[in-house]
């Protein structure tokens, strides 16, 4: 292990010291005081801030968590009716909460803070000399690509899949300029840590935002992007989506709830559908808002989704220089904040169909798949589809560049 990182299968760092506990304080008195000004109603009973955003991914979380794809088919709302706002609490950094392979962490400091990035780093039994780093989205994790980091590594790609600063089993700093250039810095000083000197980025949901940034900023060290359903391929503002604050969306994303994760995943990334290998994701995700750290979480979510809005990428689509895949699932309709714009404004956002072809236009060197049938999360929907499609796509360019 290269210095700087240390391998935790379950990371519990010291995050209850003396000056995070008065910041738990003060923010555990400001959702007090939230909820009594805007009527907020118990985090059980609440629908998820999930509504506005991404919702989390599908798939399993290790054998302890997995769950059969013919086990059920039953919708969002029988699972709901079936106590589904019970489950699992995890803490700040999903302490408890088992990821599918050994998880290590870079340690490093940024904007004066003493911060670690989660990563797992998968080295294959037979190697072909190429690195994969597998990007997640804004509900998503590391952990999520599971099926994915799998079948790269039997096909001898070497595989790095962190979360975020803000995400997951990384820090939750309590103060943070939340920006793409910020992630995609941090993300190139983890690979220079583990002696990566050019990868193939793969980026999901709002990792393909992140993604995009990523090879703007290093193109020469980026062998080839693949999008899979990325955020970002159309500017909301512009569109006419309102502007939140960060309160806003920090009162939101107290309201989180498992049942509101699940109908929102079921209603516009699965087009109606539901299965129950989809709910292991939705309870990593709401374990963490029924754990201690609930508010801290919420906060760097709130952080987050200002990004998200207010830094577009779409724009900058045409100097992208490397092979780019374009992965579209055709049932997604995702786009950020759609619930609170106007009925107007929702009919002409999240259409991915349109979307996909027109980031396919922009991108000089791009190649698109479409998944007829498939949502938000094709590799979790489809993972045979999805992968059949990756590697394809990833051997098409091997030894390009």
């Amino acid at each position: 292990m290269c210095a700087g990182s240390r391998l935790h299968p379950h990371p519990f760092p010291g995050f209850f010291n003396r000056k995070m506990s008065i910041s738990f304080r003060r923010l555990s008195l400001l959702a007090t005081l939230s909820a009594a000004a805007f009527g907020a109603a118990p985090v059980a009973v609440c629908a998820a801030s999930a509504a506005s955003a991404e919702a989390p991914a599908t798939g399993s979380v290790g054998a302890s968590s997995v769950v059969s794809i013919a086990a059920s088919t039953s919708s969002a709302s029988e699972t709901a009716a079936a106590g589904g706002n019970a489950g699992p609490a995890y803490g700040p950094e999903l302490q408890g909460f088992t990821y599918p392979e050994p998880v290590g962490q870079y340690d490093f400091t940024s904007q004066g803070v003493a911060l670690h990035m989660a990563y797992m780093d998968v080295k294959p039994a037979h190697a072909n000399g190429r690195t994969v780093v597998l990007l997640h989205g804004k509900n998503f994790c590391g952990a999520t690509w599971e099926a994915t980091i799998h079948r790269l590594s039997e096909a001898g790609y070497r595989v790095i899949a962190p979360d975020q600063v803000g995400f997951c089993k990384s820090s939750k700093p309590e103060h943070y300029q939340y920006s793409f250039q910020q992630l995609a810095r941090n993300t190139h000083a983890l690979l220079e840590s583990l002696g990566v000197k050019d990868a193939t980025i793969v980026g999901h949901s709002t990792g393909g935002m992140l993604a995009v940034r990523y090879a703007l900023m290093y193109p020469r060290e980026t062998q080839q992007l693949v999008l899979v359903n990325p955020i970002g391929l159309e500017d909301w503002k512009a569109k006419g989506v309102p502007s939140l604050s960060v309160d806003d969306w920090y009162r939101r994303e107290l309201k989180t709830s498992a049942d509101g994760i699940r109908r929102y995943e079921q209603s516009t990334y699965y087009a109606g559908q539901w299965r129950a290998d989809y709910e292991p994701w939705v309870q990593m995700l709401a374990g963490m808002y029924r754990g201690p750290g609930k508010q801290i979480v919420a906060w760097n979510s709130a952080l987050l989704y200002d990004m998200i809005y207010t830094q577009p990428v779409v724009y900058e689509f045409g100097q992208l220089s490397m092979p780019t895949l374009l992965l579209i699932g055709q049932k997604d309709t995702t786009a950020i904040g759609k619930d609170a714009a106007s009925p107007e404004v929702r009919a002409k956002i999240g259409h991915y169909p349109e979307l996909g072809k027109a980031a396919a236009k922009a991108i000089p060197h791009a190649t698109l798949v479409e998944f007829a049938d498939l949502g938000h999360a094709p590799q979790m929907q489809d993972p045979d589809a999805f992968h059949k499609a990756l590697l394809e796509g990833l051997a098409a360019v091997q030894g390009s560049r």
